[in-house]
């Protein structure tokens, strides 16, 4: 695993712990529950990073004789537990509360200890946030943002960079709902802060559920990569036709290739043996994640 990735996410955990700890505390002596919710918000985020990190160090267990080809899908499935989590726990929780304060609002105490703790975890979310955003700008190189996102192979990527965004976006809702509170004397904008944050994380984690579970069933590589590994089959002068190519990530630095061709029927087995020892180096070359190479001689 990169080790840039792993410094986004470690970047994204002391941050996110940092917060936690300041917005209970906050909630704790102000009463709101909007910044309870942005508590909870925070400490969902850094087991987040915490199981991100997990999933990382397991990717990287060598292969063995009950997974032949490595571990690597491990930060997929990680990364979909993360999902699930921000889903049931973080969402979940974070609109209970709002209801909870709507069906029961009170006045909130020292409204400016909020203020300044907002402050404080926006600088730092902030800061996490511009670590991802730099990493994941560097990773989709000339692609535009959604195809980047729908293309990446490496969920940790955009993971923390929509968990901060999403962090951000419930930092601005909590301040205005406890703005609003105070300054109309309506306390009902708590808890509706406390909803909307709550659906913030609903919608984020659905979208991070839906991009990682291509990769968690077995996405193929980008297609420029599939084209081009087609083209360095094709020339090969021993092979006619190129029938299929099927790829597969293993992992986001990992990826399987199945080709099925056509052999010129008149050159001898051995001479089709060195011609797919050449592809295949060929295709290691050129791709360094290319890591595993099945060649399928059919006539179609």
């Amino acid at each position: 695993m990169a080790s840039g990735s792993k410094k986004v996410v470690i970047a994204a955990l002391i941050g996110n712990a940092l917060v936690a700890a300041t917005k209970f505390i906050a909630s704790l002596f102000t009463g709101s529950s909007a910044m309870l919710s942005e508590g909870i918000h925070s400490v969902i985020d850094t087991s987040d990073q915490l199981l991100m990190l997990l999933g990382m160090k397991r990717a990287e267990k060598p292969a063995d004789a009950n997974f032949p080809y490595g571990y690597g899908k491990e930060i997929y499935f990680w990364s979909f537990v993360v999902a699930l989590m921000v889903f049931l726990v973080g969402a979940g929780l974070s609109i209970f509360e709002g209801f909870r304060s709507l069906s029961n609002p009170s006045p909130i105490h020292n409204p400016f200890v909020n203020y300044i703790v907002i402050v404080l975890a926006a600088i730092f979310e902030g800061s996490s946030w511009y670590i991802s955003l730099k990493a994941f700008r560097k990773a989709k190189g000339n692609q535009n943002y959604l195809r980047a996102i729908r293309r990446g192979k490496d969920p940790t990527k955009f993971v923390v960079l929509f968990e901060d965004s999403a962090a951000l976006l419930g930092l601005f809702v909590a301040f205005l709902g406890i703005f609003l509170s105070e300054q109309t004397g309506i306390l009902i904008f708590d808890g509706i802060a406390s909803i909307v944050i709550g659906l913030i994380l609903g919608v984020t984690a659905s979208w991070l559920a839906y991009e990682t579970k291509g990769l968690l069933i077995g996405e193929s590589a980008d297609p420029q990569i599939v084209e081009a590994i087609s083209n360095i089959a094709r020339q090969i002068e021993e092979i006619v036709k190129v029938n299929e190519t099927l790829t597969m990530h293993m992992g986001p630095d990992y990826i399987l290739v199945n080709l099925s061709v056509d052999f010129d029927d008149s050159i001898p087995a051995s001479q089709v043996e060195k011609a797919t020892a050449r592809l295949v180096k060929e295709l290691k070359n050129k791709f360094s994640r290319v890591k595993r190479v099945f060649v399928e001689a059919e006539e179609v």
